[in-house]
């Protein structure tokens, strides 16, 4: 028994890869959906290269591309953070704990992409094939979906550790 008991002190589950994960998911969310599907805004839209000229196009496909290596980045960090934690120690599965990061990582992105490129740098807007005086609207909702997510990862996760063997985070 209590050799179990050490057993399931040793475990630990690696928050930051989750974290990560969720970084480079909502990245890929972001300009998947965003970018390339619904082609509501490409990076560079509001910063003076609309998307109306095949030379802004290709300098707006250029930079859409340079934000899904940095999303592409977080994945392998995660995955680094990952693999590391399983060859030094025993992982602590908990699905509370992955989703919970994972909502963490995504939320993350929203808001800080949303705050950078939306409010401050400008460069592009959530939704720019509504009118302008509405593209703040879209961005306020863009903002809320993200601390949604990251509010409901942080209380998913925290009741997570609360069911995990001391020491599992």
């Amino acid at each position: 028994m209590a050799s179990d008991q050490a057993h399931q002190k040793d475990r630990t589950f690696p928050t930051a890869a989750g974290i990560f994960f969720g970084l480079g998911l909502g990245g890929f969310f972001d300009g998947i959906v965003l970018h390339q599907i619904l082609q509501w805004h490409h990076m560079l839209t509001s910063a003076g290269y609309p998307d109306t000229s095949l030379t802004n196009l290709k300098i707006n496909t250029l930079w859409d591309g340079l934000f899904h290596a940095s999303t592409y980045i977080f994945v392998v960090v995660g995955l680094v953070l990952l693999w590391r934690t399983s060859h030094r120690s025993r992982l602590w599965w908990s699905a509370k704990l992955l989703i919970g990061s994972l909502l963490m990582g995504f939320g993350l992105f929203n808001v800080v992409e949303g705050l950078i490129n939306h409010q401050l740098l400008g460069i592009h807007h959530v939704n720019e094939t509504v009118p302008p005086s509405e593209w703040l609207y879209w961005d306020i909702g863009f903002l809320v979906w993200g601390a949604a997510m990251l509010i409901g990862g942080w209380a998913l996760y925290r009741s997570g550790v609360r069911k995990s063997p001391r020491g599992a985070v």
